[in-house]
């Protein structure tokens, strides 16, 4: 269960709060306490964000957040433990960080499970099905709540987290590429739907990155960068309002010729 109680009973008072003079965005990012979800909540406070910080690692995220407050000097970033395949929580755990921040401009899904280990021979449905729980099913029990709340306001962002191994059904890891190519089909029909009501959806399709999921990741790893890189790409493609961005930049040359490799060549390539 989440700790709805936990270190943030009094979080409104504690955050300060926007004016016309100060205008102070407010973000939720669930996934946050490694990776490219703590290099994004770094990145966000910087830039003057409230964030509600969500992950079911609490030791990290306390530490997160008070990195986060220490070097703001004042409360910008609170901790909400919970563990996105616990989808009944998803309604009062929105409601409860919306109040608490007072209001929400954005909200971006960065949860996700490491690929599992093993190689183009071995199949584990445990893990895939994992995947699809976390990656994927979880996304949605918070993207629909969301995407609801900002079409009744007419304004919002959402940013989702996908891959570039969505974007073709690669022998490595099927489990993983059916997880993200869900999410980024998900997102585009949230797009169509949200685009008439002024809500931004922002798909984002990083390629390798230097974290612990990459360690897992079979074969090589080209063109790896720090989370802290995909955090200032995703930025500015948030900024822009961008439908969708590929990071490094490249990933999108890269993927646009894998798209179209004719399915009788692609099903013999070992990636």
């Amino acid at each position: 269960m989440s700790d709805l109680s936990g270190s943030m009973n009094e979080t409104q008072e504690k955050f300060a709060p926007a004016t016309p003079l100060n205008p102070r965005h407010r973000a939720i990012l669930v996934g946050a306490s490694v990776g490219l979800g703590a290099a994004l909540a770094r990145k966000l406070a910087n830039e003057g964000y409230s964030l509600a910080l969500v992950s079911r690692q609490k030791e990290k995220l306390d530490a997160l957040c008070a990195e986060i407050n220490q070097a703001a000097g004042e409360m910008r970033a609170a901790a909400y433990i919970h563990d996105v395949k616990n989808y009944d929580e998803v309604p009062d755990l929105l409601r409860k960080m919306v109040a608490d921040l007072g209001g929400l401009d954005t909200f971006i899904f960065s949860a996700g499970i490491n690929l599992p280990p093993g190689g183009i021979d071995k199949y584990n449905f445990e893990y895939d099905r994992q995947m699809v729980e976390v990656n994927l099913i979880g996304a949605m029990a918070w993207l629909t709540p969301v995407a609801e709340m900002f079409q009744s306001a007419k304004r919002g962002q959402i940013v989702g987290i996908g891959s570039v191994a969505g974007d073709r059904g690669r022998v490595g890891n099927p489990g993983y590429n059916t997880s993200k190519a869900g999410l980024h089909t998900f997102l585009e029909a949230l797009r169509n739907r949200l685009t008439r009501h002024g809500v931004n959806v922002l798909t984002v399709k990083p390629g390798f990155m230097k974290t612990d999921m990459l360690k897992a990741a079979q074969g090589g790893t080209p063109l790896a960068i720090e989370p802290e890189k995909a955090a200032s790409d995703i930025y500015k493609a948030m900024q822009k309002r961008r439908q969708t961005v590929y990071t490094l930049f490249l990933w999108q040359y890269i993927m646009l010729v894998i798209r179209h490799i004719p399915s009788f060549i692609f099903r013999r390539l070992s990636f």
